[in-house]
C-alpha cells in the first residue's frame, strides 16, 4: 500500500487534481472547449428530444461521453508530447488511436441522436 493521504482527505485531493485536469484541457484543447460547449447545448434539448427517463439518460450518457474521451485524448497527446518532439511510428499510432475514439464517440452520438429523434419526431420505426 502507498504511502500518503487516506479517507476523506485522500478524496479531498483526487477532486482537487480533477478539477485541476478539467481546467488544464479548457485552457490548453480547443477541441475540449467546443465539445463541452456543444454538449452544454444538446444537455436541454435530451430533455426535450428525450422520451422518457431511459431516451433521455441515453442521450446524456453518449454526449458527455464525448467530453470524457477528449479529455483522454488529450491526455495521451500530452504524454506523448513530453517525451519528445522527434517522429516516431508509436507516437503517431497513439495520437492517432486517441483521435479515433473521439471520432467514434462523435458518429456513435449522431446515430443514437438521429434515430431518437426519427423515432420520436419523424415517426420512423
Amino acid at each position: 500500500m502507498k504511502p500518503g493521504n487516506t479517507g476523506l482527505y485522500r478524496v479531498y485531493k483526487a477532486g482537487i487534481y480533477s478539477m485541476q485536469g478539467i481546467k488544464a484541457a479548457w485552457q490548453h484543447e480547443a477541441a475540449f472547449r467546443q465539445e463541452v460547449i456543444l454538449m452544454l447545448l444538446l444537455t436541454p434539448a435530451a430533455f426535450i428530444v428525450g422520451d422518457g427517463l431511459t431516451q433521455k439518460l441515453l442521450l446524456l450518457v453518449l454526449a458527455w461521453l464525448v467530453v470524457i474521451v477528449e479529455i483522454l485524448n488529450s491526455a495521451v497527446e500530452a504524454v506523448v508530447d513530453r517525451f519528445g518532439g522527434e517522429m516516431h511510428t508509436l507516437s503517431g499510432r497513439a495520437k492517432d488511436m486517441g483521435s479515433a475514439a473521439v471520432f467514434i464517440t462523435l458518429v456513435l452520438n449522431g446515430i443514437v441522436w438521429l434515430a431518437v429523434i426519427g423515432q420520436n419526431w419523424l415517426g420512423w420505426w
